[in-house]
């Protein structure tokens, strides 16, 4: 045990309510009261000054200013000069005031919810503030009721000392979740409140799935604390009536508070950029300052002694040097070219990025109707970021598909039942439109609609409640999506629920079933049913109870349904087990033990008599009685299961409901439903099961041991009420139960049996993989008396120790989950959600890269990735398997060298004259389009996918190989990542941002995700089924996604080129403007004066043109949505920064000083020996500076708006309207400076207008003739793009339509599975199944799938310049085929002529397909590569192989309209290995490198 000392056990408090003291023990802990303001009133000031004085160019701005405030080197009235900073600081200032107040609402509003909280002044409950609970404090919690903090649960008004919780407030989760009284709380005889104990427990952390501690008792006993004893805050109780509980972590220690990170802050990469260009301008202002101080020291010291009228002395009285009044003017520069830095950019950046996640907020597509969610942003500065992204990192499982789980078809004991009826109902499902769904539901067995009505009249009042607790761990949206979510049951729509069984196999259920029912009639022993029949039972069983599936009863809301036959309690102690399991009961193998059953003195406490007198249990039973007939209630606590009528409960059945942890879970309980075996209760000592013909039997569940992403499988251990024994039932993924079946002996025929039965199902399981259906086997094993107890004391060991528990836990289920008996495995389709496939098509013409990174079986994930268009059928497939680090390093190798053999050698010039052709932006995508990271070397897209597994990944994710590993990966169009963990998901995406410094995006929807969504550069979560964690963690939010597209092509590429020109316009504006006075410093002498008024000079940039750009920066569209969706290709102009280069930055600033030059000179020269005054020279500079600048944003805007025009009007009339009021009004504020009247004067001089005219013409003329010349000549695709938006709208859609056409996008509609070969060989070797590639195939031509296995064993050299066929030393010939892909080999044709016999298929070049099936005791061969031609989608081609003997040697059988199923499927004999080499000089395969 951990010692008292121990550092970890900080938490130590006591339950001292026995002993009333004067103060609390644990006075020195953490209050409830929750605070997230940043500021108080005192604060406020100080901390924000602070914060914003961590942007440097806010302290460079204040320097400025104060230093104006020095005599010897100011330039401006030094109150004036303060404005703008004082300005930009107090608009941020009340920004951030405003969030403040808006979160101290929030808070003031949590703090002051209610509860009841034990008083020891007053011994009762009474009623108290959540703010003023303490840690300690015995809680009394309701129904209903939200969890004020984190609670340990000492005792439950629930019999079996259970609490159930809803944790959607926490992770979105809406199903329930069961928490446990801690155990030495559960024969409590005394009240709670005479305990006296310590609880030691881990300092507070943010882990929700962790909890270890110990409560010590007075006697010096030590219990252990763990995640199920603790309830969190945020937390709704359910289907309690009453708990207590005592105070644990409260306030900000709770576990919910700890994970609330708020907004996360990223820097873009555009901001990034900019910080580049303005330490540039940080350069220019320096250089330009030096010249005009080195200026006025020589134009000082040409006076020599002599001093010149106008100098000033120094304070003192006495001259100043040349040298130091050098150094005072270069200060005084600074002050007077302080615009050039632009302080209102960091502002306007803001304010544009608030405005335009407020524009992508409002945008209608990207909502989902059915989930009522909008797009979220949680992190407001990254908006632009979203137009440049060149990699997207995405998960498979709910994030592409609907991760709604559908039972399909299933395989048992060997035999497999295709489903068919299943199979039609599925299919008319998805040709259904959401309002037919709606009706239908209506019709089918229990009416949706109603059970919600009937949930939200009891939860209405709740709801309000809980709504505000949200705010702690999310938005007001969340809040309410979440109350939607929790009044339907998880996972349980009428497509998942109502599954048609299998006629054939429901029979053998019956007859099983009935067998049992006569042999226990009888009392004969089990054992003697045939095994066929038992596999059967055994497997709808496994499939039933071997789950953590809850049951409630949607007449009350959210009621847990309670059937108890047996009131016994899990086995806790060896003495526990050796009396239950005493001799007489091991032996009678009839179900008569039950009655006779030893119960425990802990179990007699807990007899009916304790039952009734608790208030739920009072409750469940006037419920029961309501619900069902007085005989029902009867045998509701009676000890022995009673022998039913298969009929008489079959009303109820339809009304129970399955609350499920995971869509999968859900999925195989309504399958077994659909065969009448019902999971009707569960409590966490056993399970109620309905059987047909057996009514309902009690399984008392000895353990649970649950999922988790190592094991990959979960067991439950029970005793089983017909045979008395100790099973142990195991479901999970088949890569590792089948590694853990017991090998099958072979000498007697029950071995032989099993491994025909293990050889089919790996056959089974890689026909749905091929279909595309997720794969679970399920297995069993009987343990003996002896094997238990050995067993089980190990395993009571782990689950009490305090330390190290997890890994000793999950050591003791590694243990036990051996040499197991399959029963069989089901197929299960996770449909693809809608627009997906589409969705990536347009991202990849984007320029996209797609990988995927699933933890789903390889094939699975192949299928999905071919049926959601990621791999395409024309492209090669590199499959990459190894075991061990040198066989993955070989084939990374071979990889490397294969792709540099068949691509660099010929495509790269013809890929280059395609790109660089006339319309590059209609083009077909081309084979290698120039790499997005210009600075890495040139790296070209070939048309490659590549598929590798997780053990692979771990291998090549190493240090030395990770670099080849990228190598390979970055020259295939997508990649696909198998059976990844989270953590490997999140070391890819750190590989690939880090090494070819690319922008990466990663997008998932459940916890699996977080680390990959964290670690990108921009996170999007997608609200689905799975849970809030991946939205929570993420930048983005996004209901479903196909909004990814919109998100990306459209905002994204708006977003960027906005504020990309925007940040240009910036310095062009000010740069323009400050030349304007370097240039006037020639003609004075270098002395820092200025030709105008420091009232424009200070408010020009900050008032006069700060709205136009706003406007434009906000709402300017370059192209229009629609064009941007239907060109996708537009996107690159992000990707490769095309509106904002290095060199955009110098052209800008060398335009800007020209146009400062036009403007300075010509009024120079209009004014020359004139005499008016400097102002009256000066103001009409400063008016042509506006107008030029203004008019210069006129032509880099490309959607015009009222708006555009009312802020470009609004801004001269507010200059107009201060000049004429400044000056009319102020003649002496600036002495000696008189601006008296000077604006009035200029409006009467026809000059003044002549120049207005004629000066913005002159100065813009160059970037006019330059912007006509480049749209005309050199159009930029975004330029083609615009014109395309100026034509009518059909001419536009006809042009549309054909450049689609050239894009090579494929027309007609699809079917969205269509799986090639489906009828495979019955006895065919699983590991040759990769040869097979079923796809969805284009028109055009084909081309082959390369496949690559670790060749870890026996490594041929044939491999690298395979020719011919290479003999492996089974003896099996081992055929290497290369077919050649060349752009004029034809497609398969409707028109070609049924080949059969001797004669060849059309263009023999590409479609030599050589078929190997395997002898089934061959299991080991595992080195090949092959290939396979595909077929065109109209036919599908059958291969048959001919008996042995048979002349020729493959026949290719074509059936346009290929039904699923097994019924046409043609068994092929086993071949000699001379035949096959006969076969393939038939052939004469062709191989070309």
């Amino acid at each position: 045990g951990v010692g008292e000392k121990d550092t970890e056990t900080l938490g130590k408090f006591e339950a001292e309510n026995g002993l009333w003291r004067e103060e609390n023990p644990n006075r020195h802990y953490a209050n409830n009261k929750i605070k997230t303001t940043k500021y108080t009133l005192l604060s406020f000031l100080p901390k924000n000054l602070f914060e914003q004085f961590h942007r440097f160019a806010n302290v460079y701005f204040v320097f400025i200013a104060l230093l104006n405030f020095v005599p010897v080197v100011n330039a401006f009235q030094p109150e004036l000069a303060l404005a703008p900073v004082v300005f930009i600081l107090s608009v941020t200032a009340i920004k951030d005031l405003w969030e403040d107040y808006r979160r101290h609402r929030s808070d003031k509003e949590i703090n002051h919810m209610d509860c009841l909280v034990y008083s020891r002044l007053e011994r009762r409950y009474v009623e108290r503030y959540w703010k003023e609970v303490r840690v300690g404090d015995f809680i009394r919690l309701r129904c209903n009721e939200i969890l004020p903090a984190d609670v340990l649960l000492l005792s439950s008004s629930d019999p079996d000392r259970l609490c159930h919780i809803e944790t959607a407030t926490l992770d979105g989760e809406t199903n329930l979740k069961q928490r446990q009284v801690v155990r030495s709380f559960f024969d409590l005889v005394r009240p709670l409140l005479f305990y006296n104990s310590i609880i030691e427990c881990e300092k507070p952390n943010n882990d929700l799935n962790r909890f270890r501690g110990y409560i010590i008792h007075r006697n010096g006993r030590r219990d252990g604390l763990y995640k199920e004893n603790l309830l969190l805050r945020g937390c709704t109780i359910r289907n309690t009536e009453e708990a207590v509980g005592i105070v644990i972590y409260a306030g900000h220690e709770t576990k919910a508070m700890l994970n609330n990170n708020g907004p996360r802050y990223k820097r873009s990469k555009l901001e990034r950029q900019m910080n580049v260009d303005v330490f540039w301008c940080v350069i220019i202002l320096l250089v330009m300052c030096l010249f005009a101080a080195v200026g006025h020291g020589l134009w000082m010291f040409q006076y020599g002694d002599k001093r010149p009228v106008f100098d000033v002395l120094s304070p003192e009285g006495t001259d100043l040097s040349p040298i130091l009044s050098a150094i005072y003017l270069f200060l005084t520069m600074i002050i007077v070219f302080q615009v050039l830095i632009p302080i209102s950019l960091f502002v306007s950046i803001e304010i544009v990025k608030i405005c335009q996640v407020y524009f992508i907020h409002q945008d209608m597509d990207l909502y989902d109707e059915e989930t009522d969610s909008h797009l979220q942003c949680r992190a407001l500065n990254i908006t632009e970021d979203l137009g440049q992204m060149q990699y997207i990192f995405s998960d498979k499982t709910g994030t592409l598909t609907e991760n709604k789980m559908v039972f399909r078809r299933c395989t048992v004991a060997g035999v497999e039942y295709s489903h068919d009826a299943n199979a039609r109902r599925l299919a008319m499902y998805q040709e259904m439109d959401s309002e037919e769904e709606e009706c239908m539901s209506h019709g089918g067995t229990l009416t949706r609609r109603d059970s919600v009505t009937s949930h939200q009249s009891a939860r209405v009042v709740l709801r309000s409640q809980s709504t505000k607790s949200h705010r702690r761990t999310g938005s007001r949206a969340e809040a309410k999506r979440a109350s939607i979510l929790s009044k339907h049951t998880a996972f349980s729509s009428p497509m998942e629920k109502d599954i048609t069984p299998d006629p054939q196999l429901l029979d053998k259920v019956n007859e099983c079933s009935s067998q049992l029912d006569f042999m226990r009639f009888h009392s004969q022993p089990m054992s003697q049913l045939p095994s066929d029949l038992s596999d059967i039972i055994d497997f709808f069983i496994a499939l039933t109870i071997c789950n953590t599936v809850v049951v409630s009863s949607p007449n009350q809301p959210r009621q847990k349904v309670r059937m108890r036959f047996e009131l016994k309690s899990p086995v806790k102690t060896i003495e526990d087990f050796i009396k239950r399991f005493t001799p007489s009961r091991l032996t009678s193998g009839s179900n008569s033990s039950s009655s006779s059953s030893l119960i425990t003195n802990r179990s007699s406490n807990r007899g009916c008599s304790s039952v009734l007198s608790s208030p739920s249990a009072e409750s469940t039973l006037t419920k029961l009685d309501e619900e069902r007939p007085a005989r029902g209630l009867e045998h509701a606590f009676s000890p022995v299961p009673p022998n039913y009528e298969g009929k008489t409960w079959a009303a109820e059945e339809g009304e129970l409901r399955y609350e499920a942890e995971s869509p999968d879970e859900a999925a195989l309980v309504y399958a077994a439903r659909a065969y009448k075996c019902s999971l009707v209760g569960r409590l966490p000592d056993q399970v109620t099961v309905e059987l047909p013909h057996l009514g309902k039997l009690s399984f008392e569940l000895l353990h649970t041991l649950g999922f988790d992403s190592t094991r990959k499988r979960m067991s439950v251990v029970v005793r089983h009420p017909l045979t008395d024994q100790i099973t142990v039932y195991t479901k999970g993924a088949d890569s590792v139960i089948m590694d853990l079946i017991k090998p099958p002996s072979t000498d007697n025929s029950k071995g032989k049996r099993q491994r025909k039965i293990v050889y089919r199902t790996q056959n089974y399981l890689n026909l749905y993989a091929a279909d595309g259906l997720r794969t679970l086997c399920i297995a069993k094993k009987i343990l003996t008396k002896e094997e238990y107890a050995c067993w089980l004391q190990r395993h009571l060991e782990a689950e009490t120790a305090i330390q190290g528990r997890e890994e000793l836990l999950f050591e003791s289920a590694l243990r036990l989950e051996t040499n197991l008996q399959l029963l069989g495995a089901t197929g299960i389709e996770d449909r693809l959600q809608d627009g997906v496939p589409e969705t990536i098509a347009s991202l990849r013409k984007a320029g996209l890269q797609i990988w995927v990174l699933t933890g789903d079986k390889q094939e699975t994930a192949i299928n999905i990735a071919y049926a959601c268009k990621l791999l395409e059928p024309e492209e090669e497939i590199l499959t990459l398997n190894a075991d061990s680090q040198e066989a993955c390093a070989l084939l990374l190798e071979e990889s490397l060298h294969y792709i540099q053999a068949k691509f660099l050698c010929t495509s790269t010039d013809q890929a280059a004259k395609t790109f660089h052709s006339e319309f590059a932006a209609f083009d077909i995508y081309p084979s290698s389009p120039p790499s997005s990271s210009s600075h890495t070397s040139p790296f070209t897209v070939h048309r490659l996918g590549l598929v590798i597994d997780g053990r692979t990944l771990a291998y090549a994710l190493d240090k030395n190989l990770e670099d080849k590993f990228l190598a390979v990966a970055r020259s295939c169009r997508s990649v696909l990542c198998c059976r990844s963990t989270p953590l490997q998901k999140s070391m890819v995406v750190k590989l690939v941002r880090n090494k070819l410094k690319v922008m990466t995006l990663a997008i998932g929807d459940g916890a699996n995700d977080v680390s990959m969504i964290q670690v990108a550069d921009v996170g999007v979560g997608i609200s689905g089924q799975e849970g809030m964690q991946a939205v929570m963690a993420s930048d983005f939010a996004l209901p479903r996604f196909q909004y990814l597209q919109k998100l990306l092509l459209v905002h994204g590429h708006w977003c960027y080129s906005r504020l990309a020109n925007m940040i240009l316009y910036f310095f062009y504006k000010n740069a323009m403007f400050v030349a304007l006075i370097f240039w006037y410093q020639f003609y004075c002498g270098f002395s820092g004066s200025a030709m105008i008024d420091q009232w424009y000079l200070i408010f020009f940039n900050l008032m006069f043109s700060a709205f136009p750009q706003l406007i434009t920066g906000t709402l300017d569209k370059d192209v229009s949505a629609e064009t941007l969706q239907q060109l996708p290709q537009l996107y690159m102009n992000g990707q490769n920064s095309e509106e904002y280069k290095p060199y955009m930055f110098w052209m800008n600033m060398i335009d800007a000083f020209y146009q400062s030059l036009v403007c300075f000179f010509l009024p120079y020269f209009a004014y020359a020996d004139s005499d008016v005054d400097l102002f009256t020279w000066g103001t009409p500079i400063t008016t042509l500076a506006l107008f030029t600048i203004l008019l210069h944003l006129g032509i880099e805007t490309k959607t015009w708006t009222w708006m555009n025009w009312a802020s470009i009007t609004f801004s001269i009339a507010l200059f107009f309207t201060v000049a004429l009021c400044y000056n009319a009004s102020c003649p002496t504020c600036y002495s000696p400076s008189n601006p008296y009247w000077t604006m009035q004067r200029l409006l009467q001089d026809p000059l003044f207008y002549m120049l207005c005219v004629i000066t913005p013409l002159a100065a813009l003329l160059p970037r006019y003739f330059y912007r006509a010349c480049q749209g005309t000549l050199f159009p930029s695709p975004v330029q083609v793009g615009r014109q395309l938006d100026k034509l009518p709208s059909e001419t536009r859609r006809n042009i549309l339509s054909l450049s689609r056409v050239k894009v090579g996008a494929q027309l007609g509609p699809k079917p969205p599975f269509l799986s090639l070969l489906k009828p495979f060989p019955k006895d065919y070797n699983h590991k040759d199944q990769k040869s097979f590639s079923n796809s969805k195939t284009a028109q055009g031509c084909q081309g082959p799938v390369l496949q690559m296995d670790n060749v870890g064993k026996s490594h041929q050299k044939g491999q690298s310049s395979p020719l011919g066929v290479t003999h492996s030393k089974k003896g099996l010939s081992d055929p290497y085929t290369f077919v050649s892909t060349e752009i004029d080999t034809l497609p398969y044709t409707k028109e070609a002529p049924g080949h059969t016999g001797e004669s060849q298929p059309p263009s023999t070049k590409d479609s030599d397909c050589l078929d190997k099936t395997l002898d089934p005791s061959d299991l080991s061969l595992s080195s090949w590569i092959t290939s396979t031609p595909l077929l065109t989608q109209g036919d599908s081609v059958q291969v048959t192989l001919p008996p042995a003997g048979g002349s020729q040697c493959v026949t290719y059988k074509r059936n346009s309209e290929e039904t699923p199923g097994l019924d046409h499927t043609v068994r092929p004999t086993r071949r000699t290995e001379e035949q096959l080499a006969n076969c393939s000089k038939d052939h004469s395969l062709q191989t070309t490198l």
